[in-house]
């Protein structure tokens, strides 16, 4: 069997129409879920981008050991074990973050394509002085990442230039060069897109945006309160999102498209799904974290952010809803079981291969989502475990004090303060699935329950015990 693996950065679940929303068009991603395995309890493990992917490459919970950090030259990882066993493994990919200033995500691939450009990356120095997209007072990081953004699209011209557009081609050009010239393959394609800058041609913005709005283009907002944007602001961030999402859905299915033309779909396991999601004015925020030129922390991974989509096509399998607990972790052991290829028994995560096959199994009764605890206290983090019934948001119980440094969310260094004060949270999903009303006063003994669950969760996976200490 053959695979390929699709990653869209900060896709949020409930913007696809499969998933139930109404209001964006994303015609071809539910067209292929209506041929796929839809997971309705996925769910992010480590946060954010660099974290997940080494989730995905590791099938292991790294942010019990690790932070925003380089691949390890001694870690197993999934295209090198595949490489080992006789696959042809491919990269393709336009997120900067595990490729560039050495994070060695490339590593065990047969061969790597980087489409250059995207948010941090060091590409051009042409323009000097490129226009911003509205007045830097309202952008994030307008010197770091939106300057070096602006010179990198500067040659735009087509919708064809976008950096998804130029990833999903070069997919289908590597399928076509490649045509049958392999006994298996795995490709991994990983785009950034629908990641801010927010960059869609304005003809997909135009479907989203109120016609009257004369106000500002914010392409990068400012993580944190919505405070600083007015309601109509706001309403044009989403649409910039929406926007986005449109252009990603229109590349990924020609991407898919090609893959079904080729008649790949015959032994072809296919997998979409995205790091995490984003805030747009829910729980009062934009973004996915809280960044400010005075302040960097972490907010809490409510469901906006922490519940991500999951499509799976397997070839013979019946397309239908699942809604068995699945995390990235588990796509690792998945593969490595369909490939007929030995586990190295480095995996954390379960093979849902089974499942696949229609089999009924058990993955696990929760799902747990967290920013690193090598830190722990450090900008606020709180580890989100999610049940059937409860989200439980949980703050160590004892914080360190004193600062640290940490290059999470965007590979930029920043100062976090440790021992930053944050409360536990308690929500009743099926009563409350948005979240509005933190019941963890109402249920103590709930939240007690819950919190001994992450504790001994920790442990099991061989969380050290000094980290594991400040959560009892």
């Amino acid at each position: 069997m053959n695979f390929i693996l699709i990653v869209s950065d900060t896709f949020r679940r409930d913007h696809l129409g499969c998933y139930g929303n109404d209001w964006i068009s994303t015609p071809h991603l539910d067209r292929f879920a209506q041929k796929a395995i839809v997971f309705d309890r996925a769910y992010a493990a480590s946060f954010p981008t660099v974290p997940n992917r080494r989730d995905v490459f590791t099938g292991r919970y790294t942010f019990t050991y690790s932070q925003w950090a380089p691949l390890p030259p001694d870690e197993i990882v999934l295209a090198q074990v595949l490489s080992e066993a006789g696959y042809a493994t491919m990269m393709i990919l336009d997120t900067p973050h595990i490729t560039e200033n050495g994070f060695y995500f490339d590593r065990g691939f047969t061969g790597w394509e980087w489409i250059r450009g995207q948010e941090t990356d060091r590409w051009r120095t042409a323009p000097a002085y490129p226009d911003f997209p509205c007045d830097k007072s309202k952008l994030r990081s307008p010197e770091r990442i939106v300057k070096v953004h602006q010179r990198n699209i500067h040659w735009w011209r087509y919708e064809e230039d976008t950096f998804v557009a130029r990833t999903m081609r070069e997919a289908c050009l590597w399928l076509e060069r490649n045509y049958k010239q392999h006994e298996k393959f795995f490709l991994y394609v990983d785009t950034f897109d629908p990641h801010e800058p927010w960059d869609a041609p304005e003809w997909y913005v135009r479907r989203y945006a109120d016609p009257n709005y004369k106000g500002p283009k914010i392409t990068y907002p400012i993580y944190g309160p919505t405070d600083y944007l007015t309601k109509e602001e706001l309403q044009h961030c989403r649409a910039l999102y929406a926007a986005e999402l449109t252009l990603v859905d229109r590349w990924v299915g020609h991407l898919l498209e090609r893959i079904e033309d080729m008649g790949l779909l015959e032994d072809t396991m296919v997998i979409f799904t995205t790091d995490h999601g984003f805030y747009h004015g829910e729980h009062g925020l934009i973004g996915k974290s809280h960044i400010t030129p005075e302040e960097s922390r972490y907010v809490p991974l409510y469901e906006e952010v922490a519940r991500i989509p999951l499509m799976i096509y397997f070839p013979g399998a019946k397309p239908r809803r699942e809604a068995a607990f699945v995390q990235p972790v588990d796509l690792m052991p998945t593969i490595l079981e369909l490939a007929g290829v030995p586990n190295p028994g480095t995996t954390q995560g379960i093979s849902l291969a089974p499942l696949l096959k229609g089999e009924k199994i058990h993955t696990r009764d929760f799902a747990i989502t967290s920013p690193t605890i090598i830190h722990y206290g450090a900008g606020g983090c709180r580890i989100t475990l999610t049940t059937e019934e409860w989200a439980f948001i949980c703050a160590p119980s004892v914080q360190k004090e004193g600062e640290v440094v940490d290059k999470a969310v965007d590979g930029h260094s920043k100062r976090e303060r440790l021992g930053l004060r944050v409360p536990s949270e308690l929500y009743h999903l099926p009563s409350d699935p948005h979240q509005q009303k933190n019941v963890i006063e109402q249920y103590p003994e709930v939240a007690k329950e819950l919190r001994q669950k992450i504790v001994s969760w920790l442990e099991q996976v061989g969380t050290a015990p000094e980290l594991i200490e400040p959560w009892k």
